[in-house]
């Protein structure tokens, strides 16, 4: 008998309290926030659903090695072990440990990256785009065609347009120090890349001598997705198709706060050598000894028991699977949604809920707001707000007006997703009284992790 009930595949021995608030407390705390969900107090929030980023909960296995962790400062047993795990999946030679992913993104793109270069990528991330961006380079982005359209249910609507890639590589020879694939696509609504898709990419960086990196934060997904989804793969293990995703790139930048399920932590991983060199040399100059990059050992050891979790079959179907029942929910209650659902988050299609609010009035950030007044959901903008600001100093509106839902790993139960839908069905009901939102202070990049916003019309929702 196949019983339907999403069993998480752990038990609970450790809570943490979350505290209740009303109504009222929450409209002050978003206001005293000016409208910014990142500048709110975390204990005055339910659910967060802001990230997936460093936000999981960590297995006895991963305290367990905490507590055995090797703390000296250079050559530690527990960098070795961090370094032949990491190794191991990935096949890449040279393993450097960094604080976080953008840790990685910096010293890679101030290493290979110069002003006038172009880094294409099927779509960069913020922090990505930001650190190519400060190198005064173009971060391009080259999504495939089937992912303009949130509606479409193609199964790998996270790939890079290959025809586009070829292009930009024959028209800029020597401009493109290398090409990313963010897997899975994060900018993109959490859409996986098929394997066939990064094979081909391989084949059209190697025509043109230059090198493709994976953005890797959330390998272990993308990994799933292609067992799922792809022809040739159901057999595999989730471990045998990562593995085979790796020996396709050349090097790798990692965020271990998402797929690495740890709080802290990520890693810079290459095969050239002379390439690595240079990326110690600069590692050194604000993370650390080369061999700890930043972290602890017990952080290194959390890391390298997490990224063996986190390729568990139980696992992965359940992760995937909660965020496809929430997302069942939802098309019942008919919150659009951009679709197929994602694995570590679902993307709400705030410009098709609130037509009425223009790109320059942040829909997403509107709905966030509301969503947090509402129910206490703390939900993060990936719309123009993010991605509409250039470095030439114009506006222009996102390909996607989202906001995104991303789930903590091993944080919350089925009661909380069924909470998240029952607060999201009412709010569809409050579309129509949504109004937008203005930017009355913003920092020159990154800004919507900072900037101070204010109700367009005077209030959020209307009377």
């Amino acid at each position: 008998m196949q019983f339907q009930t999403i069993l998480e595949p752990f038990r609970v021995r450790s809570v943490e309290p979350i505290r209740h608030t009303t109504r009222e407390e929450r409209a002050h705390a978003l206001a005293h926030a000016h409208y910014n969900v990142f500048q709110l107090d975390a204990r005055d929030v339910l659910i967060d659903l802001l990230t997936d980023s460093g936000t999981g909960a960590m297995s006895a296995a991963q305290w367990g090695a905490m507590m055995q962790s090797d703390e000296s400062y250079a050559g530690a047993r527990s960098f070795h072990r961090f370094r032949d795990v990491v190794a191991a999946i990935t096949g890449l030679q040279h393993v450097l440990p960094t604080h976080q992913g953008r840790a990685a993104e910096r010293i890679l793109f101030s290493t290979a990256a110069r002003a006038g270069d172009i880094v294409p990528n099927n779509t960069h991330f913020d922090t990505t785009r930001a650190n190519i961006e400060d190198r005064g380079a173009t971060a391009l982005d080259l999504p495939c065609a089937e992912s303009r359209d949130p509606q479409a249910l193609h199964p790998f609507k996270g790939n890079i347009d290959l025809v586009a890639l070829e292009r930009v590589l024959a028209e800029h020879p020597g401009r493109v120090p290398l090409v990313m694939i963010t897997v899975t696509n994060n900018s993109g609504g959490g859409q996986p890349v098929a394997m066939a898709n990064i094979r081909e990419a391989r084949t059209i960086c190697q025509r043109h001598g230059v090198p493709l990196f994976l953005d890797a934060c959330r390998f272990a997904e993308n990994a799933w997705f292609i067992k799922q989804r792809e022809p040739g793969y159901a057999d595999r293990t989730p471990r045998e198709i990562a593995q085979e995703m790796f020996s396709y790139c050349d090097g790798a930048t990692m965020s271990a706060k998402k797929d690495g399920l740890a709080n802290i932590g990520g890693f810079l991983a290459i095969n050239d050598d002379d390439l690595a060199q240079r990326c110690r040399n600069n590692l050194i100059l604000t993370e650390g000894f080369v061999t700890y990059g930043g972290l602890a050992g017990y952080d290194l050891e959390a890391i390298a028991t997490g990224l063996t979790e986190v390729l568990d079959e139980e696992y992965l179907r359940y992760r995937v699977r909660s965020i496809a029942y929430l997302a069942e929910r939802l098309q019942a209650a008919d919150v659009p949604l951009l679709l197929p659902p994602g694995g570590h988050a679902l993307y709400l299609d705030a410009r098709r809920l609130l037509p009425h609010i223009p790109w320059n009035e942040y829909p997403a950030c509107a709905l966030g707001a509301v969503l947090y007044v509402e129910g206490g959901i703390r939900a993060v903008e990936i719309g123009s707000l993010m991605f509409g600001h250039h470095p030439d100093g114009t506006e222009h509106p996102a390909p996607h007006e989202l906001l995104r839902l991303a789930f903590p790993r091993r944080v919350y139960t089925q009661s909380h997703v069924d909470y998240v839908a029952e607060v999201l069905a009412y709010v569809r009901t409050r579309a129509a009284s949504i109004r937008g939102l203005k930017i009355i202070e913003q920092p020159s990049a990154l800004r919507h992790f900072s900037a101070k916003l204010a109700p367009v019309h005077g209030a959020i929702l209307a009377p």
